[in-house]
């Protein structure tokens, strides 16, 4: 039985709407999770993924470099005891809403592996399989498979899709949230639009029945998806132009800020899963510059976006997260005129807001240099288990693949359940 302070909260929440674009997928893992555990678990994830992967000791673990490279300084935070980069003011704000995973540990030191390491939870080429993301994940388990929004929406970059999930979570790819979704008003008038998609829904039973090929349902599927949303309402979502030029002002200007914005603006609509990219953390050279640069990108943008979810009453059930592939060097490399730091997967910091984690908490803890994990180590599977719990997703569940093969969403993993509320 569900609580009478949770129905409470249902009949609240429905009767503003928040529940309506995916009721039948979020809501029956919200009355399980709220009878197990009396909080409600976060209904959308926002990944904001740090591509190249940033520097922990430059961003949200300083430390000293041995070798003295002219670092940043540390800043207190709205969080008693935690600091982090004087570039990051407007973040120090709000981290009184988040916590940190400074202990990440991870085997894979190449950008792309170490991407789909920290997507799917599983390296690649394990067992001769493409896993699916965590975005995915999202979708399958969350998502509402008949809705006309898409339930995995990535933007400002390549993500990791579906794997043997199939073409039906599949992310909708956005390379430019300025220009938002292109075409989607029909060219043909109404009535004819639908004859024509008649005529092809006869043609591809058709080609089916002839031929009986996986790639004519991907194309259905593909198709069918994007009708449903061109004829949906709540599609103006990813117009930014509807959004208030006052309220826009405040993530800040550029690519990734207009990203970010979408994708507060699409979990507002019940998207499950938006992923916003920003390159050029592969700081090889010039990395105090560089990373000095992109900190005034990501300071205003998470600090607005946590700060409206907060408002709006979307925090709690919102959880947003912070990470790239993996850490940089501790101590700055030796080459050429403006040195950098290299890639570094032993250890790196990643960091989370709302969804019912603990605000102002800390997990791991790296010596005194950040080139060690000396508490908590956390590895991609406790990270992406512990998303799992938050959300209300059996990260033990096995899906299986296209030959009846169970596979574990999250292999082996040790949530670090401290930071949840």
């Amino acid at each position: 039985m569900l609580t009478e302070k949770t129905r409470r909260d249902f009949l609240r929440l429905s009767a503003a709407g928040v529940f309506a674009p995916t009721l039948s997928g979020w809501m029956p893992v919200m009355a399980r999770a709220a009878e197990a555990t009396g909080r409600k678990p976060a209904k959308s994830c926002i990944l904001l993924w740090m591509d190249g992967g940033a520097s922990h000791k430059d961003t949200f673990d300083l430390k000293p470099d041995s070798k003295g490279a002219g670092e940043f300084k540390p800043i207190k935070t709205s969080a008693p005891g935690v600091e982090i980069s004087e570039h990051l003011p407007k973040i120090a704000g709000v981290m009184n809403h988040g916590a940190l995973v400074r202990g990440m540990s991870t085997p894979e030191g190449a950008h792309a592996r170490a991407k789909y390491y920290g997507h799917t939870g599983y390296r690649e080429g394990q067992g001769g399989l493409i896993y699916p993301s965590l975005g995915a994940i999202a979708s399958k388990e969350l998502g509402n498979p008949d809705g006309s929004l898409p339930n995995f929406v990535a933007i400002g970059g390549r993500s990791f899709g579906s794997g043997f999930l199939g073409p039906k979570h599949q992310p909708l790819l956005i390379t430019d949230a300025n220009r938002g979704v292109e075409d989607l008003k029909a060219s043909a008038a109404a009535t004819q639009f639908e004859n024509r998609l008649g005529l092809l829904d006869k043609m591809e039973k058709a080609f089916q029945r002839e031929y009986q090929a996986d790639a004519i349902t991907d194309h259905k599927t593909t198709y069918e998806r994007a009708v449903r949303l061109m004829q949906s309402k709540e599609a103006k979502a990813f117009d930014l132009s509807a959004e208030p030029a006052a309220a826009r002002s405040k993530y800040g200007t550029g690519r990734f800020a207009d990203g970010v914005v979408m994708s507060r603006r699409l979990v507002e609509v019940g998207v499950p899963f938006v992923e916003v990219s920003l390159g050029g953390w592969d700081t090889h050279q010039d990395n105090f510059t560089r990373v000095k640069n992109l900190s005034s990108q990501i300071d205003p943008a998470i600090s607005a976006l946590v700060t409206d979810l907060k408002e709006r009453g979307l925090l709690e059930t919102t959880l947003v997260v912070w990470m790239g592939d993996f850490g940089r060097t501790p101590n700055i490399n030796a080459r050429g005129a403006n040195p950098g730091r290299d890639h570094y997967p032993r250890a790196w910091s990643l960091a989370m807001w709302g969804g019912g984690i603990r605000g102002g908490a800390v997990v791991g803890k790296t010596d005194k240099e950040g080139a060690t994990v000396v508490d908590r180590p956390t590895t991609a599977q406790d990270y992406l288990a512990t998303v799992c719990e938050l959300m209300g997703i059996d990260h033990t569940k096995k899906n299986e693949t296209a030959t009846a093969r169970p596979i574990t969403i999250v292999e082996k993993p040790k949530p670090f359940t401290s930071l949840i509320v």
